[in-house]
């Protein structure tokens, strides 16, 4: 098993370029505890077109799907989760996904609504050592290709509260991004899914596209 996270890594480590996303697969990470990880089955394809279009990478427009704890995990650079439930690790899926997270991997958790209560203790099990803190409106994450002054957008409106964005920070890396009260994923999505206006797409999907040049890029 160690022997396959390994050569994974490597394949990982050699992957974490903007240059080098060729033909590669963002991931959606199939999670256990009853939400639906699902949930947004055009986004990924929208976003994967999106960055082609503006990052100048070649990613395959058809996301993998990633169970939490399969050594595939150490294939993708960057997965994406959402749902609107509940999400849960085991003690082997929270060890395997801290062990992609620190060997260079980056997770970002979209709150599709519903989901708040569980992500937190989800990623207390994967890192009992940290805790979410805040993303600052003057990290890179918010002036990669785009420039968001005021951090993460406001795609979808639920109970009037702002956008917020946490992160988990290891060892000085931004490994894990939380957004909440934005609904990123939906705004990724086909036009006809939401309704959503040109302007708000847009929004969601340049932050998106800073989501993953700074998984690649970092600072």
């Amino acid at each position: 098993m160690w022997i396959k996270k390994i050569v994974c890594l490597s394949l990982l480590m050699c992957t974490l370029s903007l240059t080098n996303a060729q033909n590669m697969k963002l991931g959606l990470l199939v999670y256990n505890g009853g939400g639906d990880w699902y949930a947004n089955p055009t986004a990924l394809k929208n976003l994967a077109a999106f960055c082609n279009k503006n990052l100048k990478t070649t990613f395959d427009l058809q996301e993998a799907r990633v169970e939490v704890g399969s050594a595939e995990l150490f294939n993708y650079p960057i997965l994406f989760a959402t749902g609107h439930g509940r999400i849960a690790f085991s003690t082997a899926e929270a060890d395997n996904l801290r062990q992609y997270l620190i060997s260079g991997g980056f997770l970002h958790i979209d709150d599709n609504y519903g989901m708040d209560q569980y992500v937190r203790p989800a990623l207390k099990s994967v890192f009992p050592e940290l805790e979410l803190r805040e993303i600052p409106f003057g990290h890179p994450i918010y002036r990669q290709q785009f420039t968001f002054s005021q951090g993460v957008p406001k795609i979808h409106e639920h109970d009037k509260r702002p956008p917020r964005a946490y992160g988990l920070i290891y060892k000085g890396r931004l490994v894990c991004l939380y957004t909440t009260e934005t609904d990123l994923n939906d705004g990724w999505e086909d036009p006809e899914v939401h309704n959503d206006s040109p302007s708000k797409r847009a929004e969601a999907l340049r932050m998106g596209a800073n989501i993953v040049s700074y998984a690649f890029m970092g600072e």
